[in-house]
């Protein structure tokens, strides 16, 4: 049975994240039953490198199927596209993968976006894909503080209580923060990210942009390794996965 990898990019608000659930449609459902007709109706069962919250977009998601015949991989990019319309998710590039990939435990490292517009006005073109905060931050603290937090640590503090994972610590390669066309972005690569990770450093870095914490509170909230000490969770909408790594000539896509 062949195995297909994908690269998929999809706006995340009418989605529950990438996971099945029960109740609402999913990004996983959608592009299972887009594949289903390629099966010739048998279910298929689609694996994403990353399980994106309700609300969290990306621009380079990769997800696996397997199907029973093969399908030259531009035949199964247009098919696919085909049947997820309407929903706002599309495959980028479709390929064979090799012997012994997958897509989340082959991945070496994983690349988030989060956005933040830091003016007194709404946003109008990027309504749902940023954090709308009416008054100025300081990137530069921000930057500075971020980089407290590179490195190996415990993540407590910045660690969701419905967190899975088998433990709080990672290694966070990189977070950066810069202001870009009028926004702040943050960068943040790791292997791997502890759930909500991403949009509790984002809540506590705005705290230092708006003059309430330094350099030092961070450290100290790091070590306090307690989810209390940190600053709120940001929202879903300003997060994007922006790409996933795999050990050289792994990944066609």
């Amino acid at each position: 049975m062949p195995r297909y990898v994908l690269r998929v990019e999809y706006d995340g608000a009418p989605f529950v994240g990438w996971q099945r659930q029960a109740d609402g449609r999913s990004v996983q459902q959608a592009i299972e039953e887009a594949a289903r007709p390629l099966a010739r109706g048998d279910a298929v069962e689609a694996t994403a490198a990353g399980r994106t919250d309700s609300g969290v977009h990306a621009t380079a998601q990769v997800v696996q199927i397997d199907l029973a015949r093969a399908i030259a991989p531009g035949t199964l990019r247009d098919a696919l596209n085909f049947h997820l319309k309407p929903h706002p998710v599309s495959v980028l590039a479709a390929g064979l993968a090799p012997e012994g990939f997958h897509a989340r435990f082959s991945a070496t490292g994983r690349a988030y976006r989060y956005r933040i517009l830091d003016r007194r006005s709404p946003p109008a073109l990027d309504r749902g894909r940023v954090w709308h905060i009416p008054r100025p931050l300081d990137a530069a603290a921000m930057h500075r503080a971020a980089q407290v937090l590179v490195g190996r640590h415990d993540f407590s503090s910045f660690r969701a209580a419905s967190c899975q994972a088998s433990g709080p610590v990672r290694t966070l390669a990189r977070l950066d923060v810069t202001r870009q066309a009028g926004e702040i972005v943050i960068a943040a690569e790791a292997r791997s990210f502890l759930h909500h990770q991403v949009r509790n450093m984002a809540g506590t870095l705005r705290r230092v942009g708006e003059g309430d914490w330094t350099e030092a509170d961070v450290a100290r909230i790091l070590a306090a390794a307690d989810r209390r000490a940190a600053g709120p969770t940001a929202p879903p909408e300003g997060l994007t996965l922006t790409g996933v790594t795999y050990p050289d000539g792994l990944c066609p896509v």
